[in-house]
């Protein structure tokens, strides 16, 4: 039996659990290298914890768009 290329029940490619394990360990180790980055940074505490809410900002927004990119992409929306 043939099935078109449209149909749902294709199996799309998965990543595997070393690339997985990879993008964790990558992600948690630039986040570990940021947090140290501005904990020694030699300046008053204000300026440090501005830097760290805005890296806070700038990693949850990373991770709003990724889903929402995704989103677009299974549900088959040509991108803006």
């Amino acid at each position: 039996m043939v099935f078109p290329m449209s149909d749902p029940f294709v199996k799309q490619q998965q990543n595997t659990a070393a690339y997985y394990v990879q993008a964790v360990v990558s992600f948690g180790l630039a986040l570990l290298a940021v947090t140290v980055g501005i904990y020694k940074l030699d300046a008053s505490a204000w300026v440090r914890a501005f830097l760290a809410v805005a890296v806070l900002y700038l990693t949850t927004s990373a991770f709003t768009l990724a889903k929402v990119v995704r989103d677009r992409q299974d549900s088959g929306t040509r991108p803006l």
